[in-house]
């Protein structure tokens, strides 16, 4: 009697393990199957957006008046903006793909300039058409590399989460297919990257990102990159999880992994090789009720950036808000009173236990650097005549922003009101022009139960 039912009991939970594993392979599968369609769909989505680059690179060569000319190169510059969003979907980060980028981003930055200055007064010269065929070829050059990826991929069912393993692993990459057609791919930019725009078209987007080389300190190994991710879930029995990124990067890193069982968590982090310096945290902790003010978050904040090797001194809060128990705060550095916008810390504070649930210092790590700041050609007072005369000016200082040409131009930040709305307006420190208006955030409502 007792060993059938023993038996009946064993059979149960065979049967009930077999279907937990069905399932937690059905959903592993579903997870893997949605990111193989978003790289799918991502990349003939640039493949078609390169034909479409090179065709309508190939029209403005025939047009010559401003009323065609003008509308055609807003498409190009539309068409690389699209193509430059797909190539950042693919799981190319891991490996160089810095020329393919810098071609697609002058394209867009030629095209744009040329596209919103008055070409009845200053038209296209013989070095800039010259330009324009040398980028129609090398578009042409990328687009049968691209093509040919394409159809390597169709015709042997290729996967690009085969792609992600391999450049995450390091391993096997030379037998990848796809990786050695993009390879081909970024020697065709290589090519344009020579290519001389002319003094009309003084891009910024020209230089090779900025990696994290450039940081001071040694580089540590995987065993001090598991001792320094240990500081923010100090518990012993935590499970971390380390694995480095691919070779013949500037930006190489350790990501991290790691449970907290006393806040049932998951922490997830990126420290860089070079110095161990904590490029991003995310804690998906469930927050409870708040106990600690905002200004006892922003000092939390400051303690955090403190112990992990920033000057504090160096920087100011920019912003701070609160959202769903969580206190989100914004840290600018200044330099000779002028407030570093490209080179901005954000930081989320729990507001329960003030523990850091969210810290991003990629634009920091990347950018920060002692700057050859220009003098203003404007004063404040001249730069606010500038403005809407419907604005009551509350606050202004000089601020360094980047523009959407991915240049950094020094502006007059002025804060002011219209009514009830608060707006921050960047004005040009040297020609008075509006480069940027942000109505500023209001707090959210709360919504009951009707």
């Amino acid at each position: 009697m007792i060993r059938g039912i023993l038996i009946a009991i064993l059979g149960i939970a065979i049967v009930g393990t077999s279907y937990w594993g069905y399932k937690e392979h059905q959903e592993k599968d579903a997870v893997l199957l949605h990111a193989e369609n978003n790289y799918q769909r991502a990349f003939h989505d640039l493949t078609y957006q390169v034909d479409q680059l090179h065709d309508k690179i190939g029209s403005t060569l025939a047009m010559n008046s401003k009323k065609t000319l003008s509308p055609a190169l807003a498409e190009v510059w539309k068409t690389t903006s699209e193509a430059h969003n797909n190539v950042s979907q693919l799981p190319l980060t891991l490996m160089p793909f810095n020329k393919t980028e810098e071609f697609l981003a002058n394209v867009g930055d030629f095209s744009y300039k040329a596209a919103v200055r008055d070409l009845d007064k200053e038209p296209l010269n013989k070095k800039e058409y010259a330009s324009l065929n040398k980028l129609y070829e090398n578009a042409k050059d990328i687009q049968n590399e691209l093509r040919n990826v394409q159809h390597l991929i169709l015709d042997n069912n290729l996967r690009w989460m085969d792609v992600e393993l391999a450049l995450a692993s390091g391993q096997k990459q030379s037998d990848n297919t796809i990786i050695n057609g993009f390879k081909t791919v970024e020697k065709s930019a290589t090519a344009f990257s020579e290519t001389d725009f002319g003094p009309a078209t003084m891009t910024s987007m020209k230089k090779e990102k900025q990696g994290y080389d450039h940081l001071k300190g040694k580089k540590i190994t995987e065993k001090e990159a598991r001792k320094i991710a240990q500081k923010f879930a100090p518990d012993k029995n935590h499970h971390i999880k380390v694995a480095k990124s691919g070779k013949k990067t500037n930006r190489d890193v350790y990501s991290i992994s790691m449970q907290d069982p006393d806040q049932k968590a998951d922490i997830y982090m990126d420290i860089t090789e070079k110095g161990g310096y904590p490029v991003y945290l995310i804690q998906n902790k469930k927050i409870k009720k708040e106990k600690i003010s905002l200004n006892d978050a922003s000092n939390r904040a400051l303690q955090f950036l403190k112990k992990n090797g920033y000057n504090i001194n160096d920087l100011k809060m920019d912003e701070s808000s609160q959202y769903d128990g969580v206190g989100v705060f914004s840290f600018v550095p200044i330099q000779n009173d002028v407030w570093l916008y490209p080179d901005s810390i954000r930081i989320k504070v729990a507001l329960d236990d003030g523990e850091i649930v969210g810290f991003n210092a990629k634009d920091f790590l990347t950018s920060h650097k002692q700057r050859d700041l220009p003098k203003p050609k404007l004063t404040p007072e001249k730069a606010k005549a500038n403005l809407n005369s419907n604005v009551k000016v509350q606050e202004t200082r000089l601020a360094l922003i980047t523009n959407e040409l991915s240049q950094e131009v020094l502006c007059y930040e002025i804060l002011g009101t219209i009514e009830n709305d608060t707006f921050r307006m960047f004005i040009n420190a040297n020609d008075g022009s509006e480069e940027k208006i942000e109505k500023m955030k209001s707090a959210e409502p709360i919504y009951k139960d009707l």
